[in-house]
C-alpha cells in the first residue's frame, strides 16, 4: 500500500517513516518534520515562479508555509514514468483555522495583512495578473442570462429551475449594480498600480489554507499555488465572504476582522470601496447557478437546490451587513 508514493519520495533527501493520506494528498512523517507530497495542479511554467515567491517569503522571516522541497536533482518538481508530477512542500505542524473561533478569525486576518506587506514585491519570473473586474462580472452577468433563457425553455421545471426563476431578477439586480458602483469608483487607478508596483494575493486565502500552529498558537499559511498579481484587497473580500457565510454574517465579527487587518495594514479609500463592490455582487450565487449549467442538467441533486436556496438567503443577511458597514442601501 502506497508503493507509488514511497518510490516518489526516493527521490528526496528525507527520512519519512510514515505516510497517510489527507484530502488530496499524502502527509509524510519524518525526524526532520512533517512534509506533504501533492499530485501538481499549477501549469509547468508557473512553478518556478511559485518556487521565488515562497523563497523569498522565507527568507524575509514569514517562516510559517508550505515551503517547497528540491528533490534529489535540484528541481521542484518530481516526475513520475507515467507523466505524473509531484510537489513535495515542508508541512506546518498544526490544524485548520476555526470558523467558530472570532480569535484565530482575527489573528488570520492580521496575519493576511503581514502576508500583503511582503508581498508587495517584484518578482525576477513572470507572475500572471488576475482578470479585470469589470470584465469578470460581465462574463458572469452573461452566464446568468444564459441560464435564465435555459431554464425558461425547460418542460417539465425542476425545483432547481422554479426556485432560480423565481429569484432572478432579484439577484441579477445586485449584479447590475456592482457594475455599476465599479465603473463610478477608483478601481481602474487601483488595478494598474497594484499591477504595476508588484502587488501580489495569495489567490485561496481561506480557512482551509490558514494553520493554527500547535506551538504558540501562531498562524502559517499554505497553498500559495494560485497566487497573482491583483488587488490585495481581494484576499481580504474573500477571507471574509467565506466566514461570513459560516456565521451568518455577523457585523460585529465583520467589523472586527476588518479592523484586525487595518491594524497592520491601513485599508485605503479605493480599497474600502473595492471591498463593498466584491461584497455587492452576488457571487454565491452565480457560483451554484454556474455549476448547475456546467453539469448534468438531466438530474439536479438535491444539494444544489439547498446551496442555491441558501445563497439568496445569505444575500439578505448580506444585505444587513452592507448597510452597517459601507452604509450601502440597494
Amino acid at each position: 500500500m502506497l508503493e507509488y508514493e514511497w518510490n516518489i519520495l526516493e527521490q528526496y533527501e528525507i527520512d519519512v517513516t510514515d505516510i497517510r493520506k489527507i484530502r488530496g494528498a499524502f502527509l509524510c512523517d519524518s525526524g526532520q518534520g512533517f512534509f506533504l507530497l501533492k499530485e501538481v495542479e499549477a501549469s509547468e511554467k508557473r512553478i518556478p515562479a511559485l518556487y521565488e515567491l515562497y523563497e523569498y517569503l522565507y527568507n524575509q522571516g514569514y517562516t510559517g508555509i508550505d515551503r517547497i522541497v528540491l528533490n534529489r536533482e535540484g528541481k521542484c518538481v518530481t516526475e513520475t514514468d507515467d507523466g505524473r508530477r509531484f510537489l513535495l512542500k515542508e508541512w506546518p505542524a498544526g490544524r485548520e483555522c476555526d470558523v467558530r473561533r472570532p480569535t484565530e478569525l482575527l489573528a488570520a486576518s492580521g496575519n493576511l495583512a503581514k502576508l500583503h506587506i511582503l508581498m508587495k514585491h517584484q518578482m525576477e519570473h513572470p507572475v500572471t495578473a488576475g482578470m479585470h473586474l469589470k470584465e469578470e462580472y460581465l462574463r458572469h452577468n452573461r452566464e446568468l442570462k444564459k441560464v435564465r433563457k435555459f431554464a425558461r425553455g425547460i418542460a417539465p421545471k425542476g425545483e432547481f429551475e422554479f426556485a432560480f426563476l423565481k429569484y432572478f431578477d432579484q439577484m441579477y439586480q445586485w449584479a447590475d449594480v456592482a457594475i455599476r458602483e465599479l465603473e463610478a469608483s477608483g478601481y481602474e487607478k487601483l488595478y494598474q498600480e497594484s499591477i504595476e508596483s508588484g502587488c501580489m494575493t495569495h489567490g485561496e486565502y481561506n480557512y482551509h489554507n490558514v494553520l493554527i500552529l500547535r506551538q504558540g498558537g501562531h498562524v502559517a499559511v499554505t497553498g500559495f499555488e494560485k497566487f497573482k498579481r491583483d488587488v490585495q484587497v481581494e484576499d481580504l473580500y474573500y477571507f471574509l465572504r467565506k466566514v461570513m457565510e459560516k456565521n451568518g454574517w455577523k457585523i460585529r465579527l465583520g467589523d472586527n476582522m476588518m479592523n484586525a487587518y487595518s491594524a497592520i495594514r491601513p485599508l485605503e479609500k479605493e480599497e474600502l470601496e473595492y471591498l463593498k463592490i466584491r461584497l455587492i455582487y452576488p457571487e454565491k450565487f452565480w457560483k451554484v447557478v454556474s455549476t448547475y449549467y456546467h453539469s448534468n442538467k438531466a438530474w439536479v441533486p438535491v444539494k444544489n437546490v439547498e446551496k442555491l436556496t441558501m445563497a439568496i438567503r445569505q444575500n439578505e443577511e448580506k444585505k444587513r451587513f452592507l448597510e452597517e458597514i459601507f452604509a450601502f442601501h440597494l
